[in-house]
């Protein structure tokens, strides 16, 4: 048998306060030491001249967040890969490849050209969204990037770890935000609050509040597709379906909207030949459209494999037959 991800001892698995008050401060610090990294966009500044289209984001908190994940998950991997066997040794590698990917795309959104043209664009900051919640999350949870990177860490913190997960509040709490309804309802309030005007303006200028929006986007895309992946069934199904009516729903008001929802673009796309309105519409059309058929085709996709389970427990012969 293989080591489980979590090797808690007996004392640790008790729960004793102060284990779980270490375990809880230590990923607490974790926490608040990626929020800048995995935000690090850029906000409207209008002294600034406008963005260029080759100009790279080198934030040193989001190299150093996107560099620090690569490398725990390298540690963990390697540690994980040489108690594996051959068969589990193909799944790890596939997982790992679907954290690559996934790493990546986040460096496409956070460090490329992307991220600061989205400042002055409205549809490159879709773009962004878009990449974050539909390309990258979905990838992440596929390589199970949280046993990997806990596989990395010594010993002792990983039993630490592994007793503050089980304290009974914070099992009740993951429950209710782990369930598809819980995730589907985090998912969509997250992407219909931050698109209201006062709040998506405000993150244009304020960088915190553009280090939450980002961070909620994607905490919210990595719950929601966790519980798909979890429940590949008619919940499942539901839940993307249901999420490509309604973002289709705000991608479309954004498109057919005779005014502009956010005044803060005016500015900066002129100066780089766009008009504020017309971007907008871009920006809405990019989540209606392409955004729609990444859920539809990964809502197709389950329900493919849902029908071939079926079929192949159908077709199963019971024992007593002949």
């Amino acid at each position: 048998m293989h080591a489980p991800a979590f090797a808690p001892s007996r004392q640790l698995l008790r729960g004793s306060p102060r284990c779980v008050a270490y375990a809880m401060r230590l990923a607490m610090s974790w926490a608040v030491s990626a929020l800048p990294g995995i935000a690090g966009a850029h906000v409207i500044d209008p002294s600034a001249p406008p963005p260029s289209w080759l100009s790279w984001s080198f934030d040193p908190l989001v190299l150093s967040a996107l560099a620090a994940s690569l490398a725990l998950y390298a540690l963990g991997y390697r540690q994980l890969r040489w108690r594996s066997r051959a068969r589990a040794r193909v799944q790890r590698d596939r997982q790992a490849a679907a954290f690559l990917g996934g790493w990546a795309l986040l460096g496409v959104a956070l460090v490329s050209p992307l991220d600061g043209l989205g400042a002055a664009l409205f549809s490159a900051h879709m773009v962004q969204h878009e990449l974050l919640m539909i390309a990258a999350a979905p990838l992440l949870v596929l390589g199970r990037p949280l046993g990997v990177w806990m596989w990395a860490l010594p010993p002792r913190w990983r039993m630490a770890i592994g007793s503050a997960v089980r304290w009974p509040p914070l099992k009740t709490a993951w429950r209710g935000i782990t369930a598809p309804a819980g995730a589907w309802l985090l998912h969509a309030a997250a992407l219909w609050l931050w698109h209201m005007p006062v709040l998506f303006q405000s993150a244009l200028l304020h960088p915190w509040v553009h280090t939450l929006q980002h961070t909620s986007f994607l905490a919210s895309a990595l719950l929601f597709w966790w519980t798909i992946f979890r429940h590949p069934g008619g919940a499942a199904m539901l839940s993307l379906f249901t999420t490509m009516v309604h973002t289709g729903a705000l991608g479309a008001l954004l498109t057919l909207a005779p005014s502009l929802w956010y005044p803060l673009y005016v500015e900066p796309s002129a100066a780089l030949g766009f008009d504020a309105l017309q971007d907008q519409q871009m920006g809405g059309l990019v989540m209606w459209v392409p955004g729609g058929i990444a859920y539809l085709v990964s809502a197709l996709v389950m329900a493919a494999r849902w029908l071939d389970e079926r079929n192949a427990a159908g077709a199963t012969p019971s024992p007593g037959a002949p």
